[in-house]
């Protein structure tokens, strides 16, 4: 357990050194502020609205393919499950949403974060 935590808590810190802006194009930044999509709990990016263009969500789903190769190669490298990974990079990168971006809470919903408040779970501690 405590090799795992170790793993976790590398992992996140990985993350945290490249600002999610930094990762990302400007229309999926610039969809971000719109509200149109936000970051899950489970390491992906999600559709706040039911309807995006049609080249948002091809770009959207590019990036969770390139997430969900990532958390794969990682999970097997160390022995966890690919959904572990993607909870622990959800850690970071709920960690770095801006405010009035959206975000979905393994509560479900999705919400504005606001100032005052933290998007980032208390299991992220």
């Amino acid at each position: 357990m405590r090799k795992f935590l170790l793993f976790l808590f590398a992992f996140a810190s990985l993350l945290a050194t490249v600002p999610v802006a930094a990762q990302e194009s400007a229309p999926i930044v610039q969809a971000r502020r719109a509200g149109l999509i936000g970051e899950r709990y489970d390491g992906y990016l999600g559709f706040v609205v039911p309807n995006v263009p049609a080249e948002l969500h091809r770009q959207v789903n590019s990036i969770n393919i390139r997430r969900r190769s990532l958390y794969h190669d990682l999970a097997a490298r160390k022995g966890v499950t690919p959904e572990e990974v993607g909870i622990t990079a959800a850690c970071s990168l709920l960690g770095r949403i801006g405010i009035g971006e959206y975000y979905l809470s393994g509560q479900g919903g999705w919400r504005r974060y606001v100032p005052g408040q933290s998007p980032v779970p208390a299991y992220c501690g």
